[in-house]
C-alpha cells in the first residue's frame, strides 16, 4: 500500500506543479493595471547573460497604472529600454536618465477580448496537463495491476482517487481562470 501512496502523491505534486505554472503564466497577462510581475518574461542583457529585469533593477507600482523601473547600475537604463520594447507588452518605456516609467494604457474592449481569449488557452493547457498527469497515473496503476501487484479493488480504488485529484486540479485552474476574466474585463 505504501507504493500506492507514493504514486498518488507523486500525481498530487505534479498537478500542483501545474496549477502553480498557471498561476505565474497568469501573472504576467496585464489587465489595465500596472503590477511588477508584467515584466518577469522580459529579459536584459548583463554582463554577457541574459537576466529578468527584477534580477537587475527594482520595479515598483507606486500608481495603479505606473511601473517605476530603477536599475541598480545606471548604465543599464538603455538596455532595459530596449528590452522592453522588444517585448510583446506594448508598452513605450520612459527613460528620464535615472529611472524608466511605464504607463500603463487602459485596456481597449478588443484588446480585453484578446486577453480573455488568451488567458483561456492558457487555463486550457493546463487543464490539457492535469489530465495527461491523469493518464500517466492509471498508465502506471495498469502496470501494477498486470504485475500482480493490485487487485481490481485495488484498482478502482486508486483510479477513483487519481479522478478526484484530477477534478479537485481542474476545478482549481478554472476558478483561478474565472478570477484572472473578471480581472481582464474590469474596467
Amino acid at each position: 500500500m505504501r507504493m500506492h501512496e507514493e504514486l498518488i502523491q507523486n500525481l498530487q505534486e505534479r498537478m500542483d506543479k501545474a496549477i502553480q505554472n498557471l498561476r505565474r503564466e497568469f501573472a504576467t497577462v496585464r489587465a489595465g493595471r500596472a503590477a511588477p510581475s508584467m515584466l518577469d518574461h522580459v529579459m536584459v542583457e548583463y554582463y554577457g547573460a541574459q537576466m529578468p529585469v527584477n534580477q537587475v533593477a527594482s520595479v515598483t507600482s507606486p500608481e495603479p497604472r505606473l511601473l517605476v523601473i530603477s536599475p541598480w547600475d545606471k548604465s543599464m537604463l538603455s538596455e532595459i529600454e530596449k528590452a522592453i520594447q522588444k517585448s510583446d507588452l506594448g508598452l513605450n518605456p520612459a527613460n528620464d536618465g535615472n529611472v524608466i516609467r511605464l504607463t500603463i494604457p487602459a485596456l481597449t474592449e478588443q484588446r480585453r477580448q484578446e486577453l480573455v481569449k488568451q488567458v483561456r488557452k492558457m487555463a486550457e493547457e493546463a487543464r490539457v496537463a492535469i489530465r495527461n498527469i491523469r493518464r500517466d497515473g492509471n498508465e502506471e496503476i495498469k502496470k501494477l495491476e498486470k504485475a500482480g501487484d493490485l487487485s481490481e479493488d485495488d484498482v478502482r480504488r486508486l483510479m477513483d482517487r487519481v479522478q478526484q485529484l484530477t477534478d479537485k486540479a481542474i476545478a482549481q485552474v478554472d476558478r483561478l481562470l474565472e478570477d484572472k476574466e473578471k480581472d481582464v474585463t474590469q474596467v
